[in-house]
């Protein structure tokens, strides 16, 4: 056996500690691949969501969270109003709405009626099919995400409101919001909800050389305790906080991961030098020097820690899958992001943690005496 296959083969003598070891550090690591998955998943989808709409600010009633409420609560014609506003190119009302489908068991479909003329300051640019029009009040255009959920395509029928309608479309924007949702016609939305007269939010588009941050105070200011608003680059600073605090928690379990895994080590390498004392001794005696036996418990100690590294990449890969997969929800808003940067960082906390659980039994094992190690009992 040469040297290379003894640090490779020693570490597995005692299965059941070394297989222990493994699913300790595993753990960690398969938690740190996970919310790194997740995290960078949330990160691409938020920025094609920032991205898909060409609205700079969106404008809800005061009270209400930056997507509006889930019913009329704004005047349509406050979006004509705002239209006057200096620095406002175009603006769009929305109304906003969920509905159950019939023989279908999940949360219901987001809705949003807006007219068809309209549609650009959402973010739908292209349709696989065509797009309703205004005077229509059973036709409707499903996003991707909604069309592949609820297996359905062009042509087809959906029942919403207990009334049918015909799927003349099929949309994309980029942005895992609007692509699980639905839009039909304002008017057709308002009449079923018995909302007439009435919008959710006003989509706002500024002109080329306005100031965003400007409008969007202007108009608070023209309607004050009655609008609010938020920009594009509100909702990015938002979301940007948010996921800091999540890489926060990644780096924070990452740490945890280190010093529970170099302890595991620790422990496991500390057992194995005991018993491999008078064998260690026999080694120094027919030549080894020191550093050749350190050498060997800290590269032990390495392909411990390798192989939970290689094992919890696969139950974090797999677990974020399986968890996406199931869950009607989540599956349709985040896809994970596999990026060489975060399988690094998962390799790199597990050799760190190799180097630092092993360095103390490596060292212990290097000042051994030949003479009393080959007396150990």
């Amino acid at each position: 056996m040469n040297y290379l296959g003894l640090i490779i083969k020693n570490p597995f003598r005692n299965k059941t500690r070394t297989s222990l070891a493994i699913v300790g550090i595993a753990i960690g690591i398969a938690t740190i691949v996970a919310l790194g998955l997740v995290t960078s998943g949330l990160q691409a989808s938020t920025q094609s969501t920032l991205k898909a709409g060409a609205a700079e600010i969106t404008v809800t009633h005061t009270g209400s969270n930056e997507f509006g409420s889930t019913s009329g609560s704004i005047n349509e014609s406050r979006a004509t109003d705002i239209q006057n506003i200096s620095g406002v190119k175009e603006t769009a009302g929305i109304l906003r709405a969920t509905a159950n489908i019939e023989g279908s068991s999940g949360n219901g479909l987001s809705i949003s009626g807006i007219d068809d003329s309209k549609l650009n300051l959402m973010g739908v640019d292209s349709v696989n099919g065509t797009i309703y029009s205004n005077g229509s009040t059973n036709e409707i255009i499903l996003g991707k995400t909604a069309a592949e959920d609820l297996n359905k395509s062009v042509g087809d029928n959906i029942t919403l409101f207990n009334k049918n309608f015909k799927i003349t479309g099929i949309y994309e924007t980029g942005s895992f919001i609007q692509d699980a949702g639905a839009f039909m016609p304002l008017n057709t939305l308002q009449n079923l909800t018995s909302n007439d007269g009435k919008i959710s939010t006003i989509a706002v588009k500024v002109t080329e050389n306005a100031n965003v941050t400007e409008v969007s105070q202007h108009i608070e200011d023209t309607y004050p305790n009655e609008l609010s608003t938020v920009t594009a680059a509100d909702q990015a600073g938002r979301i940007n906080d948010a996921l800091g605090a999540i890489n926060t928690a990644t780096w924070a379990i990452s740490l945890l991961a280190i010093v529970i895994g170099g302890v595991g080590v620790i422990n496991t390498m500390i057992m194995s030098v005991y018993e491999r004392t008078r064998e260690i001794g026999v080694l120094k005696a027919v030549g080894w020097r020191g550093r050749r036996i350190l050498g060997m418990i800290l590269g032990e100690s390495i392909v411990l820690t390798i192989m939970a590294a290689i094992v919890g990449t696969i139950i974090g890969v797999v677990g974020v899958e399986v968890l996406l997969s199931y869950s009607a929800t989540f599956g349709t808003m985040i896809k994970p992001v596999f990026s060489l940067d975060l399988f690094l960082r998962a390799f790199g906390i597990a050799f760190l943690v190799g180097i630092i659980g092993g360095i103390y039994p490596a060292y212990r094992a290097s000042r051994l005496a030949p003479t009393e190690a080959l007396r150990y009992e």
